[in-house]
């Protein structure tokens, strides 16, 4: 059968009336192919689309990791401020987009690979698109140049810790002092085990290696900058994807912030990616769920002159939000929470009614659910940034500026 593509839905994948999916096609293209509950397989394309191109990298067939290199780059950048858009209309709001960010290619400095055992010794890559095949990515363009260098010795742990049968997470974080690895799912590092897990380390400068976050070997602490901090990395801790879009983050968060003075609360806080730049000029009340985290976060305040003051408080926001009283004296709230959004936490924020709100987010569903609470509170939306750090995939962030009508 023949069918037309109308739209991209927020996977990536064409789809046609009925409805019909199709991977890696574009709005308009006509494709032919055999349907299968619903999904249209051995797609051949029948009309191009004009934002049609030549995917840049040799793995993109059979790789997962990537769902739109086929588009250029022009569509990606107003699809996912579509993305944005539409989420915001299904609540009735709008917003304008200042800007779309597009992080660079070979620039991200986390992944996760998936290791397996053959009979040649090991593969380290991505799954296939849906689909338990692991394929080796030597040549990928989205790692930086460190994190590419390491497949080697990531294929050598493999090997050792692997059974055929078995397979590897593998975590890597690349910090300023080298990379930090986190294992599991394969055996435990035992001492006998210790010696050559360290030689492979030493051999491919690998700073710590640790199993489901419990360290292992450390041959050099691992260190991050923020800002004009020097944070010390936990194991397996969450960073943004690429410095580019990191950068644009903390730079959004402070245009939102910028008329305020006096204090400001940042909520969700991690290890400081937006605290401790934030302290250069506010006061800040860091909170986070994550005890190690926000140790992090206090060890790099403490380790930086010059800075204002910051306070840290773990807390679990989804179970203990913050009440309106909590956020006396507030000029700012930053708040960067995960997927699912924070429904609760900003039920008390539209009722404390602090003047100025910078929302990051990693969901614009969750977000234009929790905006629409924060306007019929009297919130003005006023602009959004789209951080665009997952080059050629689905996943969109963005910032938006939230102030007081009145303020």
């Amino acid at each position: 059968m023949q069918v037309t593509i109308d739209r991209l839905g927020h996977l990536g994948d064409g789809i046609a009336a009925g409805p019909v999916y199709v991977r890696r096609t574009l709005p308009g293209e006509v494709i032919e192919g055999a349907l299968d509950g619903g999904r249209l397989t051995a797609p051949r394309i029948i009309t191009p689309s004009p934002d049609r191109v030549s995917a840049p990298c040799r793995h993109y067939k059979v790789c997962g990791g990537c769902a739109l290199q086929h588009a250029s780059d022009e569509f990606v950048r107003d699809w996912k401020a579509n993305v944005v858009r539409s989420a915001l209309a299904a609540v009735g709001l709008d917003a304008p987009i200042r800007g779309v960010h597009t992080s660079p290619a070979s620039s991200r400095r986390r992944a996760v690979f998936t290791g397996r055992r053959t009979k040649q010794g090991a593969i380290v890559g991505f799954h296939a698109p849906q689909s338990h095949v692991v394929h080796p990515v030597p040549d990928c363009l989205i790692l930086a140049p460190e994190l590419q260098a390491l497949l080697p010795a990531l294929e050598r742990l493999t090997t050792l810790l692997t059974s055929r049968k078995g397979e590897l997470r593998i975590a890597v974080n690349l910090s300023d002092t080298g990379a930090d690895v986190d294992l599991s799912g394969g055996k435990l590092i035992e001492d006998h085990l210790l010696a050559e897990v360290a030689e492979i380390a030493i051999n491919a400068g690998i700073a710590r290696i640790s199993q489901s976050g419990e360290v292992v070997i450390t041959l050099e602490p691992p260190v991050l900058r923020i800002g004009k901090t020097r944070v010390p990395l936990p194991a397996a801790a969450f960073l943004q994807a690429t410095r580019h879009g990191e950068e644009a983050l903390q730079t959004s968060v402070a245009a939102a912030l910028e008329e305020r003075r006096g204090k400001v609360v940042d909520l969700f806080a991690g290890i400081g990616t937006f605290a401790l730049p934030l302290a250069e000029s506010f006061e800040v009340h860091a909170v986070e769920g994550d005890q190690v985290m926000t140790e992090a976060l206090e060890a790099g305040w403490r380790g930086m002159s010059g800075l204002k003051r910051v306070t840290s408080e773990t807390r679990d926001l989804f179970r203990r939000p913050l009440i309106p009283d909590e956020f006396k004296g507030v000029s700012g709230i930053v708040i960067d929470p995960p997927r699912a959004g924070a429904e609760a936490q900003i039920a008390e924020i539209a009722k404390a009614r602090v003047p100025a709100v910078s929302h990051v987010s990693c969901n614009p569903v969750t977000f234009a659910r929790d905006a629409a609470t924060l306007v019929a509170a009297g919130y003005q939306l006023r602009w959004i940034d789209v951080v665009d750090q997952f080059r050629w995939s689905t996943h969109i962030e963005l910032n938006a500026c939230f102030t007081l009508a009145e303020s």
